[in-house]
C-alpha cells in the first residue's frame, strides 16, 4: 500500500454531509518509537537516569505533552538547560495533574451554587420560561444561539426527570428553568447571564455572591469556564497565559488580596476569583489548605511561574 501522507486542513465540505473533503499535505516525518522519543530528549540535552521510569511514562503520556512541561528548561537554540533531569520534568507534569483535579473540584461548587442562583433569580423575576422570551435577550442573535444550545441538550438528555416531564406534559414545549437549565454546561449559563437584559437582576445574582458588580462577576464566569475547560480536558495549566482575563476589582466585601501587580493573565488571578467565590459559597471550604498542602508536596515548583507573586500566603484571602 502507498504510504499516505497527513490531510491538510478542510478545503470545502459537501453539502448535506457531515465531513470535510481533504487534500494531502506535504509532511515526510514518520511515527517515533518510544526510544527513538527518549534518544531525541536525550540528544536535546535531557538528563535521563532511570529508563525504565521515563519509558513506561512516554507510554502513557505523549512526547508532545511532556513537551510542554519542557519550555521553561529550555535554551534560545531548543536544546535543554545543561542538568535538566526527566524527574524535574515529571514532577511538574504530576503536580499539574493534581493541581487540575483541586481546580476541577472547587469550579463544580462553583458551576451548581451559579446554576441554583441564575435558575431562582430569573425565575422569580421574569417567570419560568424567561429564556424563551426574545425581550429579555440583550442580542437577539445570541438569544437564538442559546435557545438552539438549550434545544439541543433537551434532545440528548437522558435524565430521569426530564423523561419524566415529557411523559406528564409532552414533548412541544420546554421544561421550565429549574428542569432544563439543570443540562446545559458552564458555558452556557455563562452566555445566557451575559445576555439577559434585566440589568437588576443580574447584579442581585453578583451581590448574593458578595461581588459588587455583574460585570465583574461576568468576567470571572469567562474565565473559570475557561479554566475549567482546561482541566476537563487534561490540557496544561500551570505557566499559562489565559486571555480570558477575570476584572480584580481593588476592593470587595470580604477577604481579598491586593490586586496591584498581579498579572490578568495569570493563573493565580483566576485562582483568586475562586478561592474568593468558594468562600462565598462554602466558608468551611479547605481550598486554600490543599493548594499549600500541594504546593508543598512538589517543592520544586515555583508559585511565581503561576503568576504567584512574593508573599501571596499572607494575603488576606490566602491565610
Amino acid at each position: 500500500m502507498q504510504h499516505q501522507n497527513p490531510p491538510r486542513f478542510p478545503q470545502n465540505s459537501v453539502p448535506g454531509r457531515n465531513f470535510f473533503i481533504y487534500t494531502i499535505m506535504d509532511y515526510t516525518k514518520n511515527a517515533l518509537s518510544i526510544s527513538d522519543q527518549i534518544a531525541a530528549l536525550q540528544q536535546r540535552g535531557l538528563v535521563v537516569n532511570d529508563l525504565s521510569a521515563i519509558e513506561q511514562f512516554l507510554n502513557n503520556v505523549t512526547y508532545f505533552r511532556f513537551d510542554a512541561y519542557l519550555h521553561i528548561f529550555e535554551q534560545p537554540d531548543g536544546t535543554i538547560r545543561n542538568g535538566t533531569s526527566f524527574e524535574q520534568v515529571a514532577a511538574l507534569y504530576a503536580f499539574d495533574v493534581e493541581l487540575r483535579k483541586l481546580i476541577f473540584g472547587a469550579v463544580q461548587k462553583i458551576e451548581i451554587a451559579l446554576r441554583s442562583r441564575i435558575i431562582h433569580y430569573f425565575s422569580s423575576a421574569h417567570g419560568p420560561f424567561w429564556f424563551i422570551d426574545a425581550s429579555l435577550a440583550i442580542d437577539k442573535l445570541r438569544f437564538a444561539e442559546n435557545l438552539a444550545t438549550l434545544q439541543r441538550e433537551l434532545e440528548r438528555t437522558k435524565e430521569e426527570f426530564i423523561k419524566e416531564h415529557t411523559a406528564k406534559y409532552g414533548n412541544t414545549s420546554f421544561p421550565p428553568s429549574w428542569k432544563l437549565l439543570e443540562l446545559v454546561p458552564f458555558g452556557c449559563l455563562t452566555k445566557l447571564y451575559r445576555n439577559f437584559s434585566d440589568t437588576l437582576v443580574r447584579k442581585n445574582i453578583a451581590r448574593s455572591f458578595d461581588v459588587t458588580k455583574a460585570e465583574a462577576l461576568e468576567s470571572w464566569m469567562i474565565a473559570i469556564n475557561v479554566l475549567r475547560n482546561h482541566c476537563a480536558h487534561h490540557a496544561r495549566v500551570w505557566n499559562r497565559i489565559f486571555t480570558q482575563m477575570p476584572q480584580l476589582p481593588p476592593v470587595m466585601r470580604n477577604a481579598w488580596v491586593n490586586v496591584n501587580g498581579i498579572a490578568p493573565t495569570s493563573l493565580y488571578a483566576i485562582l483568586c476569583c475562586i478561592v474568593y467565590w468558594l468562600n462565598n459559597i462554602d466558608p468551611k471550604n479547605t481550598f486554600v489548605t490543599d493548594l499549600k498542602t500541594l504546593l508543598s508536596k512538589f517543592p520544586t515548583v515555583n508559585p511565581g511561574a503561576m503568576g504567584f507573586p512574593n508573599g501571596w500566603n499572607n494575603e488576606a484571602l490566602w491565610r
